[in-house]
């Protein structure tokens, strides 16, 4: 091994070494401070293995988490898979510094993305409306960043949406309030979610 090619490794192996760790939300997890949202209508809430399953409710079915939640820079991973219905299979409510965002995918006949809200703007109405498919049964990968100055989601490591909280006013639709300071509902669809983690940007 030549010297460039030593240093180079140990500069990677440091960086590995200084990442803060992952730590799973168990999303959904009585155990860990997940309750069901109590929207009204709820459909069936069940959790094994790291596996949540919303069923489909009348309209909204979700749960809330109060305890160890992401806070601060953060970044937060899950899969998602829409199982019934056309609408949001995924609103994911999350803290912004000592405001929310929710992350809306497929809503809104079932394609439909953004953050709600900006300025009171949902995500049908905001800057950060874009379109994407997703079919039924097909788990995707969702990643979240968040920091002062930039919040960030992907799916399937591409780009989704994105915006600067600090620009804008931050605010939840009334129907996810109860979502916060955590949590993630499905919107007149079955969903089915796993794997939920988070760590520390800095």
């Amino acid at each position: 091994m030549t010297m460039r090619a030593a240093w180079v490794l140990a500069l990677l192996t440091a960086g590995c070494a200084l990442a803060p760790p992952w730590q799973p939300l168990h999303c959904g997890d009585p155990q860990h401070g997940w309750r069901s949202s109590e929207f009204g209508g709820d459909g069936s809430i069940a959790f094994a293995d790291d596996t949540l399953e919303l069923g489909m409710g009348n309209p909204l079915t979700g749960v809330t988490c109060t305890a160890a939640i992401p806070s601060g820079d953060y970044e937060l991973e899950f899969e998602a898979a829409r199982r019934l219905g056309n609408d949001f299979f995924c609103g994911l409510t999350f803290p912004v510094g000592d405001a929310y965002l929710t992350l809306i995918l497929g809503g809104w006949g079932g394609a439909l993305c953004g953050f709600s809200s900006l300025d009171g703007l949902d995500a049908a109405r905001n800057a950060t409306r874009t379109l994407r498919h997703f079919p039924h049964d097909a788990f995707v990968r969702i990643r979240l960043i968040v920091t002062p100055t930039g919040v960030t989601a992907f799916v399937d490591d591409q780009p989704l949406c994105s915006c600067d909280p600090s620009r804008h006013r931050l605010s939840l639709r009334p129907e996810v309030e109860l979502s916060r300071p955590f949590g993630v509902a499905a919107f007149s669809t079955a969903a089915t979610l796993r794997g939920m983690r988070w760590r520390p940007r800095r």
